[in-house]
């Protein structure tokens, strides 16, 4: 039985793994909507929301397709499987800064403002989601719809939930480690070296463990001092 193209196993890792890490990267996308439209009249801010994310996922949308498509070319599967295991390092060890972004007095500059903002910081997400739709363009399509209530209305909660449960941000930067490794062991030019289940998921776990291990000690209240 297939869904969407995958069997039932790796459309259910699949869609997970989209909304951890939607979960945990879309959360300064989600700030940056509230920052642009905080100065709009009251009565249409909700539409400067609405359509800077209706804007913001269409981009992302055809981001994350074309990078599908790219992931597919010898040689690519490895480089952004390594370019993940940075971004899952960054997300323990480093958090983005969108306060800098200026509110808008305009529904066309908030709108702008939101598109282009998260045009570059959804880089991140769109790799990490691209890598994990197991080149599903229809995977890719559903987890970015998913991303849509989550970018507008989550970003209270999301702050509020991994300030309360920093574990929230180790499980998804383990899955961006998992989805990582994944890539890197699914390389054309590497399918000999990982016909070995064993070296194959020995590396994930390394990677996975890696991350979690480097991050939380860079991150630790010794390693700042």
């Amino acid at each position: 039985m297939e869904i969407m193209g995958l069997s039932v196993t790796q459309f259910f890792t699949a869609l997970f793994s989209i909304i951890m890490i939607d979960l945990v990267l879309a959360g300064d996308n989600a700030i940056v909507i509230g920052l642009a439209c905080r100065n709009l009249p009251k009565n249409i801010q909700m539409k400067g929301i609405i359509l800077g994310t209706a804007g913001a996922i269409v981009i992302r949308i055809l981001a994350t397709i074309a990078v599908v498509w790219l992931l597919q070319i010898q040689g690519l599967r490895l480089g952004g499987g390594i370019l993940l295991i940075y971004i899952a390092f960054k997300l323990l060890t480093k958090q983005d800064n969108p306060e800098n972004i200026k509110a808008k007095d305009s529904l066309l500059s908030a709108v702008c403002t939101i598109i282009v903002a998260d045009a570059i910081m959804g880089l991140d997400n769109v790799l990490a989601v691209a890598g994990a739709a197991h080149g599903s363009y229809l995977m890719v399509v559903l987890g970015l719809l998913i991303s849509i209530p989550i970018m507008v209305f989550g970003s209270t909660i999301i702050i509020k939930l991994t300030d309360r449960f920093p574990i929230i941000i180790d499980i998804g930067a383990a899955i961006i480690a998992y989805t990582a490794g994944s890539m890197i062991t699914e390389e054309p030019l590497l399918y000999n070296v990982f016909l070995n289940p064993i070296l194959k998921y020995g590396l994930i776990i390394l990677i996975i463990a890696g991350v979690l291990f480097i991050g939380k000690r860079k991150n630790s209240p010794q390693s700042c001092s």
